[in-house]
């Protein structure tokens, strides 16, 4: 058939139903990608593709592509009373490129990607593609069906965090570089991430976008899966062959904010549609982007079907919020005059609040077990409560403060740390308020930060060792574990993301002891569960000392659900080794390091104790005491025999 031989016609009612428009109108429809966008079907027994749009101030909607040269007249739509436009074409087959023409009631025109598309061009272009998501065989059930026991809170969680454009490139000839594909990664980063040992892999944003600049966080097809990488069934295979490896996949979702883009949702049909009018809500301007309109019924919609998208089509098992901050306060970056208050004259976002503790609510009812985590940087309560108990309704939460604090202290020259002792202790008066996950994120090594073994303060080899020992702390203490590509193996240039790691920093022996380092900690990390089972409870950390700052060393316990089940952690954050340190332990006998991070292995100065027997010695309010020979710059984890 030729191009402009293609002519739409009414879809039948039965296609958007009643209930349909209403759930869509009253914010409730948790599934509106399955009426909304473009649908191949079988109408009144004709194949072809289904579009509806919503565009209620829209004069005329038309759906123009390839197959019609692209002209308004050939399949214009229909409206409905709920403001949604609709259309049938007869013939229409998968892969067809669209956008809808917008009228407005103005009389000015312009073309407009489909919000719900299922794929799009690789960009500079803009077109929504029709896509088939449901012909790909999924193949795992086993790890879907265990996914709640696998993700549990007592379970361990160790999230290896990836930019797919820049975690590793192929040689090109025409572009000197290339990405990899998803196909690709399934057969690269699997592997490593197996062979490294974390449990979850974290994507910076897949959801379509225009500017390479923006990481992904700059959203333009929210339904569709960057085309950069492949096709939506090469991202599923990607995501089965995680699961067939019992790896999680936790994709990072923006429903903060979209761009401006003239092709995107911002003035959507002629009106802000999905934002507010008002500047003083409806825009961020530190970055030049639009904020959602939360307290309109159809965004909320919109938003809450998004995350369920990706974990029905995709089978995502968790999604991390970016820039939750942004969506809870009104006055989030601007100076008195630029916000409105709420209807009590406060600074909370009340629409804001009511739709992340519903999209909360409708994850955890639908797909148990499918985490939700909390980019979050203020002292917000409750992120990661129940919204029965006035919680958000979050799984987790990131630790913002725990993670500027200690890096503030490992940046401090040794001599100096005596200090700033508070800086790594400080966060256990509020450890347990939240379910937090301790982030390293990309975040932390880009935009002139430095890399993060640039942060490490000392000489070459101290930096190593304070990294390795940093680590060590972080694996010890309570909480789950986030660690962003690159600095498993400490590389020295900080974050690029137009260009791949610096994979050949391991020919150097020590970037490969930091990355065996690594891999050990994660292996020790899940075999232990004195690491693990008492993340968010007092009963599983206890201090041993946390108070030596004169010798910058800190020591405390960590223990699993069984009493006797424990572990014992020391960590001395200067260069000098500490003969006959003594700590207290809660049991007697022999204990032996399962951890030493100051190992020759890694590259250490191979200060080990060999033998450890306690001595029946009160000691920090226990009945035992152990003497350590306690490494330079070094993390041990000691386990009793």
């Amino acid at each position: 058939m030729k191009a402009n031989h293609y002519q739409g016609i009414a879809a039948p009612q039965s296609w958007l139903g009643d209930l349909d428009k209403y759930l869509f109108g009253e914010g409730t429809h948790e599934r509106a990608y399955e009426k909304l966008g473009a649908h191949l079907v079988t109408l009144k027994k004709q194949e072809g593709v289904a579009f509806a749009v919503w565009a209620p101030n829209a004069r005329q909607v038309s759906v123009i592509g390839d197959f019609n040269e692209w002209d308004d007249a050939a399949c214009p739509m229909h409206p409905s009373d709920a403001g949604i436009w609709t259309i049938f074409i007869p013939g229409l087959k998968e892969h067809a490129v669209y956008k809808y023409r917008i009228t407005t009631q103005q009389n000015e025109q312009f073309d407009k990607s489909d919000p719900y598309g299922f794929a799009m061009e690789l960009r500079p272009r803009t077109g929504s593609v029709v896509a088939n998501l449901d012909n790909y065989q999924w193949q795992d059930e086993e790890w879907i069906k265990e996914r709640a026991q696998r993700q549990s809170l007592d379970g361990p969680i160790s999230i290896y965090e990836v930019h797919i454009a820049s975690w590793r490139r192929k040689a090109d000839k025409k572009w000197g570089s290339r990405y990899l594909t998803y196909r690709e990664l399934a057969d690269t980063l699997i592997p490593y991430v197996l062979e490294m040992g974390y449990t979850h892999i974290e994507l910076l944003p897949i959801a379509e976008y225009p500017f390479d600049g923006s990481w992904g966080y700059q959203v333009l097809g929210f339904f569709a899966p960057t085309s950069r990488f492949g096709t939506p069934q090469d991202f599923m295979y990607f995501i089965d062959q995680c699961h067939q490896h019992n790896i999680g996949v936790i994709l990072d979702w923006v429903p903060a904010h979209f761009p401006k883009d003239g092709s995107g949702l911002n003035y959507f049909d002629g009106t802000h549609l999905y934002a507010h009018e008002d500047p003083r809500q409806g825009e961020h301007q530190d970055w030049g982007t639009m904020i959602f309109n939360y307290g309109r019924n159809e965004v909320r919609s919109f938003l809450i079907s998004n995350a369920l998208f990706w974990i029905d089509k995709y089978h995502i098992d968790g999604l991390r919020v970016d820039a939750v901050a942004s969506m809870l306060y009104l006055d989030y970056s601007r100076e008195e005059g630029e916000w409105l208050p709420n209807e009590h004259g406060g600074r909370e976002n009340l629409a804001a609040i009511s739709f992340l503790r519903k999209t909360n609510e409708v994850v955890h009812g639908v797909y148990p077990g499918v985490l939700t985590i909390a980019e979050e940087s203020t002292s917000w309560p409750m992120v990661s409560r129940p919204t029965w108990l006035g919680g958000l309704g979050f799984s987790l939460k990131w630790n913002m403060g725990w993670m500027h604090d200690t890096l503030c202290y490992m940046q401090h020259d040794s001599i100096h740390r005596r200090f700033h002792h508070h800086e790594m202790t400080f966060g256990m008066l509020y450890a347990f308020q939240e379910n937090f996950t301790l982030p390293i994120s990309h975040d932390e090594v880009v935009h002139g930060k430095g890399s993060l073994l640039n942060k490490m303060s000392g000489d070459e080899w101290q930096k190593f060792a304070n990294l390795r020992a940093y680590f060590g702390f972080m694996w010890g203490y309570s909480g789950k574990k986030l660690l962003f590509m690159g600095c498993d193996f400490g590389q020295w240039q900080e974050w690029n993301h137009d260009k791949s790691l610096e994979w050949e920093a391991l020919t150097a022996e020590s970037h490969q002891g930091v990355q065996r380092y690594v891999a050990d900690l994660n292996r020790v990390y899940k075999t232990e569960p004195a690491l693990y089972e008492n993340d968010y409870e007092w009963s599983g950390f206890s201090w041993i000392n946390a108070n030596d700052s004169d010798n910058s060393v800190f020591s405390f316990i960590r223990k699993a659900k069984k009493t006797d089940d424990f572990l014992v952690v020391i960590c001395n954050f200067t260069p000098v080794i500490r003969e006959k340190y003594r700590i207290g332990v809660p049991v007697g006998g022999r204990y032996r390091e399962i951890i030493n991070s100051d190992l020759a292995v890694y590259q250490g100065s191979g200060v080990c104790n060999n033998e450890l027997h306690t001595i029946s010695e009160q000691s920090y309010g226990m009945d035992h005491s152990l003497m350590l020979t306690l490494p330079p710059l070094a993390t041990l984890i000691l386990k009793p025999v």
